[in-house]
């Protein structure tokens, strides 16, 4: 009987492990591969399994998940949060903090792998018919491949076990190995998966889904890697006309489109809450496209969340990542309507502000995705803040509403626009676990402009740029750029962005950030980062954008024999590589 075993570096999944009586050979109390899954519902629990991982590592703190590193990590944002939030800031200067800071994102991702391989092994014992077995399997590879994605992007060289059956001893592969694995299961995924999807918007992925990821992943290995075609593990060849053919058939078949105006396509233009009198966006006609339980027509993959979280193994359920970055240390909701209370994590760097107001300065989407601080009666170092710039990022926050009978305000607007929620017992006004809007990772004006980058659609550049009130420019490479840096700013693209531009794009547009404006513990001055070992640029040379391998993996991989002995990445030496909090 063959066990649902997972790799040895990662925390076995306790609901599927296997138990034989000496008497009975019959399993009573678990689920093995011998009996489960055999039917639909059973692949659907699988399912559910892998996708529940999207929900883990945001439970798990703020500094383990490839999300809010990712935005640290980037010249979009400082690290902030307060004095004793070191680990954010150690996320944005390149640094590490504490013993093994990334082993349970580590651990976590490769439950979800391990997960993601046991359905596709045993999707075909439940009895489908071939489009749900297709679409089931497509999810699998590509939630497979997107967990591939965090820890590739993060880790740089990791093992890679296919399936749950390989060998538990794992061997380091290189980087270009491994991204075509990840593009050998999203070119599976996508392949596989049905031209037609229904219940869009409940979290579900479907085959142009697959196509997006495929074009994000291909751009960043072609361009950090330099290889433009690659060979797949199955011995295939992806060519870069492949990609091109995937977000050409996306942009015209997949039926996702773009919301029709940028505004709306965050929480803060809800209707319970924008027209309010303290609203910065007042009469200004927004309308946030989720409202009344609408299906925002852009969002391609997103992160779920619901009413029951609770502290422990469910608060996941709660937007976690939008708490990390609400505004920390005022006194009154009052005072920084319509954002809620968090830990001010990833505030906006102004290098940021600074170019997008020289390069378009008639952009819609600077008003829509940054605000300052100057809008509010705001108190500088009110929680003993680091790194605290002024600007707060607007698209995943806390979004709180007046409540109608004028006793206050609520924690979160849902409460407000859904009065009738059932709510986990003293979630439902928590400023910790009340933010349940969705975490959008992939949208369709992406799609867009992989279109115009990769195929040089005029037509696709052009509808993102005038959705945010802008003429016409001509598709080349630094006007790529800096339309996807506007775009996208704050929703975990921009870091890799960064890197496939080349190291000395990298090091210019981190080292902007040096000596930037800021106020730590409430006094004014600098973002002194170069007394933190050189700084953000010569960081990044050391270590190509990657962080420490754990240490905890390390031994482990050295206890399975001296081939199998992981080593570690570049610049993360103990003497070169650990912050010891701001000074």
């Amino acid at each position: 009987m063959k066990k649902l075993l997972y790799f040895a570096a990662v925390a076995v999944c306790s609901s599927l492990v296997s138990c034989e009586s000496f008497l009975d050979t019959t399993n009573y109390w678990s689920k093995t591969t011998e009996d489960f899954p055999a039917n639909q519902a059973d692949a659907q629990q699988i399912l559910t399994g892998i996708y529940n991982n999207l929900n883990v590592s945001i439970a798990n703190g703020p500094h383990q998940n490839h999300f809010l590193w990712s935005l640290a990590a980037s010249d979009d944002c400082l690290g902030g949060g307060g004095s004793n939030d070191q680990a954010m800031q150690a996320h944005d200067l390149l640094m590490n903090f504490g013993a093994d800071l990334y082993d349970p994102f580590y651990k976590d991702r490769y439950t979800g792998i391990a997960r993601a391989n046991v359905a596709i092994e045993t999707f075909a014992n439940c009895g489908l018919d071939e489009a749900t077995l297709n679409q089931y399997l497509g999810e699998a590879y590509f939630l497979r491949a997107w967990y591939y994605y965090e820890l590739a992007s993060m880790f740089g060289n990791i093992p890679c076990p296919v399936t749950s059956s390989a060998d538990s001893k794992q061997p380091q592969i290189s980087g270009e190995a491994l991204w075509g694995q990840i593009l050998q299961d999203l070119k599976t995924a996508a392949d596989m998966m049905p031209s037609t999807v229904a219940n869009r918007g409940d979290g579900h992925v479907d085959k142009y889904c697959a196509q997006a990821l495929l074009g994000r992943v291909y751009l960043f290995y072609s361009g950090f890697y330099g290889d433009e075609e690659v060979t797949l593990p199955n011995g295939e060849t992806l060519t870069k006309a492949d990609v091109q053919n995937a977000i050409k058939d996306c942009v015209a078949n997949s039926g996702y489109s773009l919301v029709d105006d940028y505004h709306n396509l965050w929480a803060y233009a809800n209707r319970v809450t924008v027209d309010d009198e303290l609203s910065p966006w007042k009469g200004k006609g927004y309308g946030y496209v989720c409202d009344d339980r609408q299906v925002n027509p852009e969002a391609m993959f997103i992160v779920k969340f619901n009413t029951q979280p609770s502290w422990g193994t469910t608060v996941g359920y709660s937007n976690q990542m939008a708490l990390y970055m609400g505004v920390r240390g005022q006194s009154s909701d009052e005072n920084h309507f319509p954002f809620g209370t968090g830990w001010g994590m990833c505030p906006v760097s102004p290098s940021l502000v600074a170019d997008w107001k020289a390069t378009e300065p008639g952009d819609a989407r600077l008003d829509a995705s940054i605000i300052s601080v100057d809008n509010w009666n705001y108190t500088y170092g009110g929680d003993s803040n680091i790194q605290e710039t002024g600007y707060y990022q607007t698209k995943c926050m806390p979004v709180i509403a007046r409540k109608s009978d004028g006793s206050g305000f609520w924690k979160s607007y849902v409460n407000e626009m859904y009065p009738d929620l059932i709510w986990s017992e003293g979630s439902k006004d928590d400023m910790q676990l009340c933010i349940i809007n969705d975490l959008v990772m992939i949208r369709f004006a992406e799609v867009l402009l992989m279109d115009a980058e990769l195929n040089g659609n005029q037509a696709s550049f052009d509808a993102v740029r005038t959705r945010a009130g802008l003429p016409t420019k001509p598709i080349n490479e630094e006007n790529i750029r800096n339309e996807r840096r506007w775009e996208f700013a704050f929703e975990g693209v921009r870091y890799g962005d960064m890197r496939r531009y080349g190291e000395a794009y990298a090091v210019a547009a981190l080292d902007k950030q040096n000596g930037v404006e800021c106020y730590n513990s409430g006094v004014k001055g600098t973002n002194d980062a170069v007394k933190y070992n050189g700084g953000y640029g010569a960081r990044y040379a050391k270590t190509k954008g990657f962080v420490p391998l754990p240490n905890a993996q390390i031994a482990l991989s050295a206890s399975a024999g001296p081939e199998y002995q992981y080593k570690q990445n570049e610049g993360w030496g103990a003497s070169d590589s650990e912050f010891g909090g701001w000074q």
